[in-house]
């Protein structure tokens, strides 16, 4: 197994790809913490992985909180001894508007949820890594960052940041032997969807419309993504850092 014994944190683990990659990684033998704000996602995540004899620690989190990113690295380092992988999930979306008309709170808390939680984890985790010779960390971006939609741009924003901050810490971290990248997903019928339409899951007509434009014809589902951390995350991209890698079906061709 690739990660047999390797400390990988999670962010954002509740759910859609935090949850395909918390299951992805402990089914390699890796070791758990799985940080999230939706406290019954977590317990039930906790049960299925612990169920399937995997070593996991949940902490409820707020990843725009500092003392919340401290309380889930140190309960990773106090658990488990060390932190081997960050994987900078956690984000929202919000629903179709033009910039002019977003209320500045929730403009700035578009950029707390996505932007200024990578700074913190980061902020946490890396003293760690350093200590430990080396790490990966794992950003999720998103393919709007590249490729923006009208009526989110402030989302689109956001995660355009988190490229370049993934860009600039590869750089930065190099010397230190961690890693650092980020994925770039097309939408996914999970629960980020309903955060940026409103509704509870995609109609056939709308799911239609979106793949029809896709080349390859469908939808991201959370395991492409979490195929790709793990990818991002193994030895076998060690030489790959400051990568910000588009899983979307080719659409942004």
């Amino acid at each position: 197994m690739r990660f047999q014994d390797k400390v990988v944190v999670i962010t954002g683990a509740a759910s859609g790809f935090g949850r395909a990659a918390v299951h992805k990684f402990a089914s390699e033998g890796a070791k758990i913490v799985a940080a999230d704000i939706d406290a019954d996602g977590l317990e039930s995540l906790v049960g299925a992985v612990s169920g399937q004899g995997g070593e996991i620690a949940g902490i409820t989190t707020d990843v725009t909180k500092t003392a919340d990113i401290r309380a889930m690295t140190d309960t990773a380092t106090e658990r488990f001894g060390t932190i081997d992988v960050l994987i900078n999930n956690a984000g929202a979306g919000h629903p179709p508007m033009f910039m002019h008309e977003m209320p500045e709170e929730q403009f700035d808390r578009m950029f707390d949820l996505n932007t200024k939680s990578v700074y913190l984890g980061v902020k946490a985790a890396v003293p760690v890594m350093i200590a430990n010779g080396g790490g990966v960390i794992i950003n999720t971006a998103s393919i709007g960052a590249k490729n923006p939609r009208p009526k989110s741009t402030p989302y689109n924003s956001s995660k355009a940041a988190v490229v370049v901050m993934t860009q600039g810490l590869a750089v930065e971290l190099a010397r230190f032997k961690i890693r650092v990248n980020c994925v770039c997903p097309l939408a996914s019928d999970t629960a980020f969807f309903k955060s940026v339409s409103g509704l509870d899951r995609m109609s056939d007509d709308v799911r239609k419309r979106f793949e029809s434009d896709v080349p390859l014809r469908r939808l991201t589902d959370p395991d492409d993504v979490a195929n790709a951390m793990l990818y991002l995350a193994s030895d076998d991209a060690a030489f790959v850092t400051g990568v910000s890698l588009d899983i979307d079906g080719g659409k942004s061709i």
